[in-house]
């Protein structure tokens, strides 16, 4: 029965894609600038890189989603506050976060050249890094949900994009006194394949 179902289902998708206005498949990557937001980071962006798949399916000529899975790497400092009987200093710790992001993007076509795209991103944590450690327990939780919008240029097989991700949830895994957020720019290029 199970294979039945996901017989039947894959040539339904399959139906829809013959179907669709546009259709497209590729990789893509390029250059973040991100910053965790919260008392315990550097505040200021940093560079890290992602890189990945798309697809684009359009329904019509204006709208159409794009699913995507991307590596997306987060380098971050951390900044703890410390004093003495005699003084007060400041320590600080590299880190690097590396993601794996699901963006769910609904695409809106202005026309050939320009597509504006919106929608949520879910990112899996793939690395626990040992300098965000406190008391024993990982201090970033595995999951992180975002809201993104950005736009694209479109020149025949070329994708130009720049896009802001807003993080939505508190990756705080210590304690809910302080709240920590992801915020990251990204500016690539992607190649349609297909």
């Amino acid at each position: 029965m199970k294979k039945t179902l996901l017989t039947l289902l894959t040539l339904l998708l399959l139906g829809g894609f013959a179907n669709a206005q546009h259709f497209a498949l590729g990789i893509k990557a390029g250059g973040n600038l991100n910053k965790i937001q919260g008392e315990s980071f550097k505040n200021g962006f940093q560079f890290g890189v992602h890189a990945g798949a798309f697809l684009e399916y359009d329904f019509g000529k204006t709208i159409g989603i794009q699913p995507e899975v991307l590596f997306n790497q987060t380098n971050t400092t951390t900044q703890s506050r410390q004093s003495d009987a005699n003084s007060y200093y400041q320590s600080t710790k590299d880190a690097k976060l590396n993601y794996l992001s699901i963006p769910l993007l609904l695409r809106i076509n202005v026309n050939k050249l320009l597509t504006i795209n919106v929608g949520p991103q879910y990112s899996i944590l793939m690395n626990k890094d040992s300098s965000l450690i406190q008391n024993g327990k990982n201090a970033i939780k595995s999951g992180d949900f975002a809201a993104v919008a950005g736009v694209q240029l479109n020149l025949g097989g070329l994708r130009i994009y720049g896009r802001y991700n807003i993080g939505l949830s508190n990756i705080n895994d210590i304690s809910n006194q302080q709240k920590w957020k992801n915020q990251q720019i990204q500016l690539g290029v992607g190649f349609s394949i297909l």
